[in-house]
């Protein structure tokens, strides 16, 4: 047992706990189950059409697709490995992109056929992140975005910090819940 023990301590478990407890993450606005839903969802084909026009100024990789459309819907669309990858497949199965060794690293650059796809209907594509920005209001999305930066902070302080470091952040955590919760009990009319 004391074997296993040790071992568990070994694979990232801190003081505390493990980091993400069966990989649910820090909930429903971290990525975890349930809750409310991250913001509008892409439509079918928007992934392809986003892997399209980033492809057209410059070859990039799929991690660097999922990034320059979380960059450029300013953090409101997140596409995931599972819908870029099988996306970027299509795409080459259809001639329109290749994929090319760099390396370690396996880039996707348009061929000739997906330039001149691209050329000829780039009014019509439209870039999908505008519209996955503009269905967010500012306000709401930088609000979550803060939280999601309170979540990092708090699992770092429950990953590394000291027992009296986890309670004193399990008590602003607990002011700070009441203090939301008593913004939607105030009338409207005392601003």
């Amino acid at each position: 047992m004391r074997g296993a023990v040790l071992a568990m301590t070994g694979r990232g478990r801190g003081r505390h706990g493990p980091w993400s407890w069966r990989g649910e993450g820090f909930g429903p606005f971290f990525g975890g189950p349930g809750g409310f839903p991250r913001g509008p969802r892409a439509r079918r084909g928007d992934v392809r059409t986003a892997a399209l026009l980033l492809l057209a100024e410059g070859p990039l990789n799929g991690y660097q697709i999922m990034q320059e459309i979380e960059k450029r819907s300013d953090g409101v669309w997140r596409p995931s490995p599972g819908s870029v990858y099988p996306a970027l497949a299509q795409l080459e199965d259809e001639g329109l992109v290749r994929a090319e060794q760099l390396g370690e690293r396996r880039t996707y650059v348009l061929t000739d056929a997906g330039r001149s796809y691209v050329d000829e209907r780039g009014a019509e594509l439209g870039a999908p992140w505008e519209q996955m920005t503009g269905a967010v209001e500012d306000d709401v999305g930088a609000m979550f975005r803060e939280l999601r930066r309170v979540g990092m902070a708090s699992g770092q302080i429950g990953h590394l910090g000291s027992s009296d470091q986890v309670a004193k952040a399990r008590g602003f955590l607990a002011e700070a819940r009441r203090s939301l919760y008593s913004l939607l009990v105030e009338d409207d009319t005392d601003e």
